[in-house]
């Protein structure tokens, strides 16, 4: 039988180091509540209260259901504060003293992916607005890519078109890994 010694001179924390195993379950609850803020907020089919089975309320519009501006301010403000706290803790992992090199060299790739992604992010949705959007959001998952946009009734052929290959051009991602949805 194998026995693993916690602590002590030889044990396994003090190999590791406390304060890194520290920073390297911090990356990783980051990671798991992104994650988590994704599929809450960024899935197609999620409900998010602002469907038809919500009547009423105090952002409620002529027809009863909040408006739409009101669910795009509140999926930007919610991405935005999403992207901040795992900036900020990456960053905290890069100007640790004790933090392993590479675990400093991933927070810092990771950071250069974030800011990458915001600035695609924010590209696909300006362009797509010129195109005569009102209102657009991205939302930028690895190899998939979702884009709300604001319209009335459903989407043309040929908007869907020039949608999908907007993010193409901005991300590379493949039209089929594009998911657009009209609010």
């Amino acid at each position: 039988m194998v026995k693993f010694k916690i602590g002590g001179e030889n044990g396994v924390l003090a190999k590791i180091g406390r304060k890194n195993l520290l920073i390297v379950c911090a990356v990783l609850l980051l990671g798991g509540a992104i994650c988590l803020n994704y599929f809450l907020f960024y899935q197609p089919n999620a409900n998010l209260g602002y469907g038809e089975e919500n009547v009423g309320g105090d952002d409620a519009g002529a027809s009863g259901t909040p408006s739409t501006d009101t669910y795009f301010s509140s999926t930007q403000l919610s991405r935005r504060q999403a992207r901040d706290e795992a900036l900020e803790v990456l960053q905290t992992v890069v100007d640790s003293n004790d933090a392993l090199e590479t675990t400093k060299d991933q927070a810092l790739m990771d950071i250069s992916r974030i800011a990458l992604e915001i600035a695609k992010e924010s590209d696909i949705e300006a362009l797509v607005k010129a195109k005569g959007f009102s209102q657009c959001v991205a939302v930028i998952n690895g190899e998939n890519v979702s884009v709300i946009v604001k319209n009335d009734g459903e989407l043309l052929p040929g908007q869907a078109t020039q949608i999908a290959e907007i993010v193409y051009q901005q991300t590379g991602i493949l039209p089929a890994n594009v998911k657009i949805l009209c609010k």
